[in-house]
């Protein structure tokens, strides 16, 4: 990797081009504690170094017990009030009344210090950040540290999700040089925006013989004044080279042949190998629910099925199956209310960092929808839809919009003036045995209540007792097994557990909710979009006559289309010029100043196509097609191949970047490759050899990555492997789109899950979309035109350029999708 190589020398050139060289760098603890910076310090007329927290785990009691914060209300005056409060982002305005004079990012800041002739202090995160609290906490409501801030810095305030593209700089040139990274980020600049040197959270004062962030601040503005050659020097290679590693271009716009195959193979090898046979999940703690490697194993596995090798593909399925389920039955699952918690800090997927994040949700819910496709088994659509519902109900705006996130902090009581983390979500024994009553026994037993507490399952779920006497619900075994060991009905005791979530729940509505980040993210809500669609159709598979519980509400699933449309309409409406066709990336009380970035055209790009797929309007199809345009436009490498992740046109942000790693989130050109297979394979003509050529050239500049750390870009292995695919399946179905047998059809159509596959309806009897697909692919109105049957809906089954005979029923379309591709 491009990236690897240049930490390497430009570690060695940093570090060794002069005899002084002054830095910060960090590392992310794997439990709760924060992700201290890493402090190096040495000058010539020193022969010592001073190291800040590395790798030791203090006692973080007493950090959280000062990280919680008072809670304010809109009438109270206030002592400070600084530039951000005249901010939407809800991360900004939460640091508007701090006494650090904070600046946004933008000329005035960078004016200010190039006037003053001072460095820059950068401090990014996010409003759902504990971390970013307890440091606002320590320091920035600190007025003697504020003063020093003040008199030395000009502070800059960056919301890392309203600014991803100034996070994606800084963040990349700190782990490129250190090796970690996280949020609060600290990061020191030159007035011409140029790194000097970086960390992450720092404690207010020395502790342990180490420097807290005064020391630290006191030895920048000395280095800055005696040093500053040194360090300008430094900054300008580190972006240099960065630039340089991180805007690859493809010596071949063709990608060598057997090189999605080989993706393949290794990046399933290496998940393989990372296995966690006891718990689930690909790794070890802390555990990230990284939906793109279900997504791959699973598309692996459809693989090994199709070729007749159902033994390795069952153990394919196993992995995720098995994943799913502790996920599913983990703490880092809110039994209570619906939805996942960000990451589990044990194994066992127990004990969560208990802020909520909106893409988490989105690419969870579409993960579990797969596997229900797979196994029919309803375990898998009651927690897809547990999700779904947990967003509809609390996460919603009044016009559709989906929220980012919500904390993990609140306070403990209506009357308490702290805030702690997990307070909404944490049980005592007690209050689960008054609130239950008679069925408590049985609650308890199903979900590990326990008098002294249960976070005692792994060494690292609670390491400094900071929830003893308090439980989070987990279930060790299942309602079959715990049921039979009762005697009674596994749908009485289901019932039963229903019940008794529905009483806490109620009691949780009165209890202090935590921060609703209420900003609307363009990309974020392309994820959930897309889960919705699909579940309008997938959800249609499950048994009659299915028995729902809360969290899950057990809506008719066309309402998750519903869902949908009303987000898309939003951002249409909202965030996007019907002149310039560009989008902007977020809104709170109206658009914010950031363009859209390439993530945010690639995931609503998808969720369009989810939306047109599952049976939406044709717009929505036109709207992906010209945003497709768009993308194009402001973002490929016309010569190199690919996507940068921001438009370029941004002076004050030094890296255009080629994104592609798939994390938490999938990286843009990942989702971009798969776009482009999936509108390949419904447009024609030029358009159509356009978009796989973008494919292809986009999948060459990462060819290495693909043949060296696949492991690392699962979702793009996966789109490399579609984009191989010879002939793609193509499901058409024409008719009358208001009848109950259309819906029935496209239901039929979705019914298996297929990654390879693209479903495309026409009405022959509407006069705009004969057009558009007259304009876009005219073989679809010549087999509409052939085959339409008034008052009946028809399937044609298209590959290697045949289409099967007319189907005209739902039951006959499954059984025919159900053959394996040597059959149809």
């Amino acid at each position: 990797m491009a990236v690897l190589r240049f930490k390497s020398s430009l570690s060695t050139a940093f570090f060794s081009s002069s005899s002084s060289y002054y830095s910060l760098s960090c590392f992310l603890s794997p439990s709760r504690k924060p992700p201290f910076g890493f402090f190096h310090l040495r000058f010539s007329s020193l022969s010592h170094t001073f190291s800040l927290f590395p790798g030791r785990h203090i006692h973080t009691l007493k950090i959280l017990a000062m990280a919680e914060r008072s809670t304010k209300t809109a009438s109270q005056s206030h002592k400070y009030t600084n530039r951000l409060a005249a901010e939407h982002s809800p991360y900004l305005l939460q640091h508007a009344h701090n006494p650090v004079d904070w600046y946004p990012w933008g000329e005035e800041a960078f004016s200010e210090a190039r006037k003053r002739d001072v460095p820059i202090f950068l401090s990014i995160g996010y409003s759902t950040c504990h971390w970013c609290h307890v440091m606002e906490v320590e320091s920035f409501e600190n007025e003697g540290i504020a003063k020093l801030l003040n008199d030395w810095f000009v502070s800059i305030k960056v919301d890392r999700e309203e600014r991803p593209d100034v996070d994606k700089v800084y963040m990349t040139y700190v782990q490129a040089l250190y090796g970690g990274g996280g949020w609060p980020l600290s990061v020191f600049l030159s007035p011409d925006l140029k790194p000097l040197m970086g960390g992450t959270y720092f404690p207010p004062d020395d502790k342990y013989g180490r420097p807290g962030f005064k020391t630290v601040l006191r030895k920048v503005k000395d280095a800055w004044e005696t040093k500053r050659d040194v360090l300008v020097k430094s900054g300008a290679f580190a972006i240099e080279q960065l630039s340089e590693a991180l805007s690859a271009t493809a010596s071949s716009n063709k990608l060598a042949d057997g090189t999605p195959q080989q993706a393949l193979h290794l990046c399933v090898e290496q998940l393989a190998g990372n296995y966690d046979p006891e718990y689930g999940g690909f790794g070890s703690a802390p555990k990230f629910p990284r939906p793109v490697e279900i997504q791959l194993m699973l598309y692996h596995y459809k693989k090994l099925e199709e070729s007749g090798k159902s033994g390795e593909a069952n153990e394919s399925l196993k992995m995720v199956t098995f994943s799913l389920q502790c996920m599913a039955r983990g703490g880092i699952h809110d039994h209570v209310g619906g939805g996942f918690h960000r990451y589990s800090v044990d194994e066992c997927w127990h004990v969560p960092h208990f802020e909520k994040m909106l893409y988490d949700q989105g690419q969870l819910a579409s993960v579990y929808l797969d596997v229900f496709s797979i196994s029919k088994d309803v375990f898998y659509s009651c927690v897809s839809r547990d999700i779904l519902d947990y967003l509809r109900r609390d996460m919603i705006g009044p016009e559709g919009e989906i929220f980012s996130a919500e904390d993990a902090d609140s306070a403990e009581s209506e009357d308490s003036t702290r805030k702690k983390e997990g307070s909404f979500y944490i049980w005592t024994s007690k209050e689960v045995e008054d609130i239950v009553g008679e069925h408590a026994p049985l609650f308890k037993d199903h979900y590990y209540i326990k008098p002294s507490g249960n976070c005692d399952l792994s060494r690292m779920s609670d390491p400094h007792n900071e929830f003893k006497g308090k439980n989070v619900p987990i279930e060790r075994n299942s309602a079959f097994a715990m049921a039979s060991k009762l005697g009674i009905p596994v749908e009485e005791y289901l019932d039963i557990l229903g019940t008794c979530r529905q009483k806490l729940f109620d009691v949780r509505l009165n209890r202090p909710r935590p921060h609703l980040d209420d900003k609307v993210i363009v990309s974020w809500n392309g994820l959930a979009i897309s889960s919705f669609a699909r579940a309008s159709k997938i959800l249609k598979s499950e048994a009659e006559g299915t028995k729902f519980h809360l969290p899950v509400v057990g809506c008719d699933p066309k309402e998750y289309m519903e869902v949908a449309e009303r987000a898309a309409s939003f951002i249409r409406k909202q965030l996007y010029d019907e002149h310039t066709h560009r989008l902007q990336h977020s809104f709170r009380n109206g658009p914010s100043k950031a363009p859209g970035f390439l993530d945010d055209y690639a995931f609503l790009i998808s969720g369009l196509l989810d939306i047109y797929e599952c049976g939406g309007n044709t717009n929505w199809l036109v709207w992906a097609i010209d945003l497709q345009d768009t993308q194009d436009e402001l973002f490929l490498d016309k010569e190199g191949g690919g996507y940068f992740n921001t438009p370029g046109e941004d002076p004050s942000v030094l890296l255009r970047v080629k994104e592609d790693h798939d994390g938490a989130e999938p990286s843009g050109n990942s989702v971009s490759v798969i776009n482009l297979v999936r509108l390949a394979s419904m447009v024609a003509g030029s358009r159509s050899e356009r978009y796989r050529r973008n494919a292809e050239h986009l999948l060459a500049v990462f060819e290495t990555r693909l043949k060296e750390m696949a492991m690392a870009v699962p979702l793009m292995c996966f789109g490399a492997d579609i984009f191989s695919v010879p002939s793609r399946k193509q499901v058409v179905l024409v008719g009358h789109k208001s009848s109950v047998e259309f819906e029935d059809m496209l239901a039929a159509a979705h019914s298996r899950y297929d990654p390879n596959r693209t479903v495309i309806h026409i009405d022959p009897t509407k006069t705009e979309e004969l057009e558009f697909w007259e304009a876009t692919n005219s073989s679809i109105v010549l087999m509409a035109k052939n085959n339409f049957v008034p008052d009946k809906v028809v399937a044609l089954v298209c590959q290697n350029f045949t289409c099967s005979p007319p189907i005209g029923d739902p039951t006959a379309l499954k059984a025919r999708l159900c053959l394996k591709p040597s059959s149809s």
